[in-house]
């Protein structure tokens, strides 16, 4: 098997793994648990997680300084992704704000030209064109009803942290394993979400039931450790736009779990949101693969 399509079916793993947020953290919303405690509940399962399989696997957990930084700021950035994402979902639904957060492709292409001189073409641009009008779309939601402000902004701001990320991880190459790279990234991120935490003065609240404990576990497997996991794989065998390309799965997954388990209500502008932004992904496909 060739690193291309290596790199491309990690991709595929990694978007279809993220797009199942909603489906832990919704439930725990429900109980009454705080965004905050939810992401700090993800973060720190999927630090045990991988210290598990490091263990078993007799990998050493040492880094150098050099890469603790850059890993700790790595932390840092999809901690707060994480973070913005899993707020705006009181702000509108679930599946609208993954559909939303999948701008991050054009994001990174746009960070890929401007940071790093990579041509962009007219099929990049005709491709930012159809997403930021299904971006507009799922804006005015139906009818003459809007989305919340607050809500769009913070996906649009989880969407550029991501898109930051995965550039990052692109440009600052580090001789580490992919597990032992991916733990430290979660493991900074937990720091980080804890002191985001302590500055919203958001108390970090208890899991009583099996139920909840297997929500936070089903958040802390499938969109934390796969996701990350085989995101960085991807990236370094495919690099990052193509990478971020592949969350094409991403909304398509939320939407179907917000529609068939959360009985959200899926309508034609929300259809046709998402046809125009999954169009403007397949334009940049045939440009960039």
């Amino acid at each position: 098997m060739s690193n291309n399509v290596k790199g491309f079916l990690a991709a595929t793993m990694a978007a279809i793994c993220y797009g199942t947020n909603p489906l832990g953290a919704l439930p725990l919303y429900a109980d009454g648990i705080n965004s905050y405690s939810v992401v700090m509940y993800r973060y720190g399962l999927a630090i045990v997680i991988f210290a598990v399989i490091m263990l078993v696997r007799r990998e050493n957990f040492r880094i150098k300084l050099g890469h603790a930084i850059r890993l700790a700021l790595l932390g840092s950035i999809f901690a707060l992704s994480s973070m913005t994402l899993f707020l705006s979902f009181h702000y509108m639904a679930a599946g609208i704000a993954s559909t939303l957060l999948f701008v991050y492709p054009i994001m990174t292409a746009m960070l890929m030209t401007l940071l790093f001189h990579e041509r962009i073409t007219w099929g990049a641009s005709l491709a930012i064109l159809l997403a930021l009008s299904g971006v507009a779309l799922l804006y005015h939601g139906e009818g003459d009803s809007k989305l919340s402000t607050a809500g769009f902004l913070l996906v649009m701001f989880s969407s550029l942290l991501y898109a930051v990320y995965i550039v990052s991880v692109n440009r600052w190459s580090v001789d580490i394993p992919p597990l032992k790279y991916t733990f430290w990234v979660v493991f900074f991120g937990f720091i980080a979400v804890y002191l985001f935490s302590l500055l919203a003065g958001a108390p970090i609240q208890m899991l009583h039931t099996a139920k909840d404990w297997a929500f936070a576990f089903q958040l802390a497997l499938l969109p934390t450790v796969l996701s990350l996991f085989f995101m960085n794989i991807a990236i370094a065998k495919i690099g990052s736009t193509p990478s971020a390309i592949m969350g094409a799965l991403e909304p398509v997954t939320a939407v179907i779990i917000g529609v068939c388990l959360f009985h959200e209500t899926i309508t034609l502008r929300l259809c046709l949101g998402i046809l125009l932004i999954l169009s403007g992904v397949t334009v940049i496909v045939k440009q960039k693969v």
